[in-house]
């Protein structure tokens, strides 16, 4: 079970990047290791559009999450009541077979002595998917930053996912969700905090708790 205390979210190590003619060649590998000509014309461009959408699919790893919430609020005029933002869609990206994690992330916390933009933490949600991903991993990695950039009373985060690993290769299971959860602080601790986070939400049924 997660500890109530987060350990510090570790930051990505830095990588060798290869240049985007390297990325472009090893594309016409991939393509010609399918069985496809990538001298065709329907694939002639593919290589360049490939990098150009990994671009995008991974701009989390160019993203530091906490810069993102470097910028608080502490006029509040006292407020300290759950703060959730629900239903932030997100997609990510399996690191085991690269295709794509699609769901909806809610997070709250509980603010102590400061609060941040409501779409710092969609941005966040993002910092984090827009990277290979293991869906417990990214869990751990929302909560864990929100609780040592903002240090409030508590965090919750909750993530409902399809993971198109499993529905389109494998098992081809369509239609399933895999939702995990981190409380943290008064989250954990206190059952009607926790009730309330769940109440807002929707109440959904949480299958994995991510570990630290």
């Amino acid at each position: 079970m997660a500890s109530s205390k987060a350990k510090k979210t570790k930051p990505a190590a830095a990588v060798d990047r290869p240049s985007r003619e390297e990325a472009e060649a090893a594309v016409r590998v991939l393509l010609r290791w399918a069985g496809d000509n990538p001298e065709r014309e329907g694939l002639i461009d593919t290589p360049s559009r490939v990098v150009r959408s990994y671009e995008e699919f991974y701009a989390g790893y160019q993203i530091d999450p906490r810069e993102l919430l470097a910028r608080t609020f502490s006029e509040v005029d006292g407020y300290d009541e759950m703060i959730v933002l629900k239903d932030i869609r997100f997609e990510s990206y399996c690191e085991h077979h690269m295709v794509p994690i699609i769901g909806r992330a809610h997070v709250a916390y509980l603010p102590e002595h400061r609060v941040v933009g409501i779409s710092k933490l969609a941005r966040l949600v993002d910092a984090f998917a827009k990277r290979l991903q293991i869906q417990e991993k990214m869990t751990v990695q929302i909560a864990d930053t929100l609780n040592e950039v903002l240090q409030p009373a508590g965090v919750g985060v909750i993530l409902e996912a399809a993971h198109q690993c499993m529905s389109t290769r494998g098992v081809h299971k369509a239609g399933v969700t895999m939702v995990t959860s981190r409380m943290l602080g008064t989250f954990r601790t206190d059952p009607s905090t926790r009730r309330e986070f769940l109440s807002i939400v929707g109440n959904p049924g949480v299958v994995a708790v991510a570990n630290t």
